[in-house]
């Protein structure tokens, strides 16, 4: 059975960990592919609230299979806290977690030097999550990373020093490096790595194919989102990995022949963390009912988010780089008593208009968007159960869009809980 990659259409917050967590009941495996801690995947269970960030948003059904990808980087402490975590709810996942051996460790020194360089570029910081991850992608293009195998070596340690001393001599150098003991990992605390993880270790890309021969259905999650693409996003303003869903393949280590669905999470509206362009952001009353309304603050870092309108243009963008057949729209309650929501449909860039972004991406700072305003609705109680229960507003809204960007939507999600969420086909 061919596998489903699940991509965020905007930049990140789409709400993928919902509707990946309601796509895995029909599932046996979830697999992150890329980014490490920096993700934060809220999914909700009856009256608990998990946030994840390196474990998959399957995690939380106790009969699937989750798998961390060599397209990773992994922070063992974060990781360690997690499953622990989970366990702590009664969630057992030891058993069920796969480990790529060559997935690149996160390591003190690379969230020291994450942090020292956001602060070098205060005119110009990215808005990083403090995680560590672009060092340690820069580690594993570099050739420098050391990678989860290493836990299994009984030169392990070795290895480690070495990584370790290479790594801080770059970000002490002229400093002095008062704090460099901080930055390194004790032989204990690698020990403790090896014996909590060497046990999930394996070649995850072997036992997907595995899994799909058998005509098991395998779910590939991407972090982040499209416009945080490193090639296809807002650059500079990104973040280190590529978030598109042909990342998956490589990410995995399975050819494009094995996938034959990707479904694509968009927000009803636009929210970004961090620096860089917005076009349909909007900073006043509006960008404050947003937030208010969608309780809009990341998972990871607590930070309140960027809001404003949904952006036709972006999204058009990410269904073509990635392929979307499908979408899955998010957190459309949160638009309920608007009499009416402006929508961009278009971007104008020197008195001429264009229905797709540029492809300069310094220039999309510098577009007017181009707005429609699209019937609002009324808020009205639950429970939704098919489309037709919908307002009538929400449901022009949904036609709208699905005939905007020429993608079906098959999902619609009117609520954080699990049971807020309809299975559709609405054609564009």
């Amino acid at each position: 059975m061919p596998a489903t990659i699940i991509v965020g259409t905007q930049w990140g917050d789409e709400g993928k960990g919902k509707i990946i967590d309601l796509l895995a009941r029909e599932a046996t495996w979830t697999v992150r592919y890329q980014g490490g801690a920096n993700a934060g995947h809220t999914v909700k269970r009856a009256d608990e609230s998990f946030s994840l960030h390196l474990l998959p948003s399957g995690a939380v059904r106790q009969n699937v299979t989750c798998g961390l990808a060599w397209g990773m980087v992994i922070d063992p402490e974060q990781l360690m806290k997690e499953v622990m975590a989970l366990e702590s709810r009664g969630i057992s996942i030891r058993s069920r977690l796969k480990i790529s051996t060559r997935a690149s460790l996160v390591l003190p020194h690379h969230v020291a030097r994450d942090g020292m360089e956001e602060s070098r570029r205060p005119d110009a910081a990215i808005g990083t999550t403090g995680r560590g991850i672009g060092p340690a992608y820069e580690d594993r293009v570099g050739r420098r990373s050391l990678l989860m195998a290493a836990l299994l070596d009984p030169n392990g340690e070795e290895r480690l020093k070495q990584a370790q001393d290479a790594g801080i001599r770059r970000i002490t150098q002229g400093t002095g490096g008062d704090r460099a003991m901080e930055w390194y990992v004790t032989p204990k605390d690698w020990q403790r790595w090896a014996e909590f993880l060497s046990p999930l270790l394996c070649d995850v890309s072997r036992e997907l194919d595995a899994a799909l021969r058998d005509g098991e259905h395998v779910l590939l999650e991407g972090a982040q989102g499209t416009h945080l693409d490193v090639y296809a996003g807002t650059y500079p303003f990104v973040t280190s990995s590529s978030t598109i869903a042909g990342s998956a393949c490589t990410g995995v280590g399975l050819g494009p022949s094995r996938i034959n669905r990707v479904v694509g999470v968009v927000k009803a509206y636009t929210t970004r963390v961090g620096n860089g362009p917005f076009p349909t952001e909007e900073l006043e009353e509006a960008g404050e009912w947003l937030r208010a309304s969608g309780k809009e603050f990341g998972t990871t870092t607590g930070r309140p988010r960027r809001c404003g309108w949904l952006d036709i243009p972006l999204l058009r963008a990410s269904c073509l780089w990635s392929g979307v057949s499908e979408l899955a729209v998010t957190k459309l309650d949160v638009l309920s008593g608007r009499p009416g929501i402006p929508v961009a449909v278009a971007y104008r860039v020197n008195g001429e208009e264009d229905t797709f972004p540029p492809h300069s991406p310094d220039s999309l700072q510098n577009v007017e968007p181009v707005y429609e305003e699209w019937p609002g609705w009324e808020p009205k109680e639950g429970p939704f159960k098919k489309i037709e229960d919908l307002p009538k507003g929400m449901r022009e809204y949904l036609q709208r869009l699905a005939t905007a960007v020429g993608v079906p939507i098959t999902t619609v999600s009117i609520g954080p809980e699990r049971a807020a969420s309809i299975r559709c086909r609405i054609e564009p």
